[in-house]
């Protein structure tokens, strides 16, 4: 459990995951983003880095893929494909970022994208009104990639 940053991110359990998207996080870019983070088991900087383009085809639909480009990546070395599943699926086509924006989540005065310390500080904010302690912004990650273990499927292939 992390306390004043240090230690490791906390497993959120489905209670405080239903919390969080539901009424913790206020707006829509904000749900969007820490349920990429979740359902795609990406880090917070891959999921702030998104291009519109890499989510939505050029009819503004969902595609049934999003892409974690190499650049964006840890230690930039592939190309990711993740499967977008409903639940997913459901948060983005209720988002639709604004036509024209390159990034998916924008940044401030919609210059570059959303910063991932901004993302940090949101999801903190979140968390205290949620009653949450230990969390972070990796706590999406850690808790997806747990419940993929969990579930059996190989490291193999969670790792990939």
């Amino acid at each position: 459990m992390k306390v004043d940053r240090h230690g490791r991110a906390k497993i959120l359990s489905q209670t405080e995951i239903q919390l969080l998207l539901g009424k913790g996080l206020q707006t829509e870019r904000d749900r969007a983003l820490f349920a990429v983070a979740l359902f795609s088991a990406c880090r917070i900087n891959e999921a702030c880095t998104l291009l519109t383009q890499d989510v939505y085809d050029t009819q503004r639909q969902v595609r049934p893929y999003l892409l974690i480009r190499k650049a964006n990546t840890k230690g930039q070395l592939d190309t990711r494909t993740i499967p977008i599943i409903e639940d997913l699926r459901s948060i983005l086509a209720t988002y639709q970022p604004v036509a024209g924006d390159v990034y998916l989540f924008p940044g401030r005065f919609n210059v570059g994208h959303i910063n991932p310390d901004s993302a940090a500080r949101i999801f903190r904010k979140a968390s205290r009104w949620a009653g949450i302690e230990g969390a972070s912004t990796h706590s999406f990650r850690r808790t997806a990639l747990t419940q993929m273990s969990n579930a059996g499927i190989p490291l193999r292939v969670i790792a990939a």
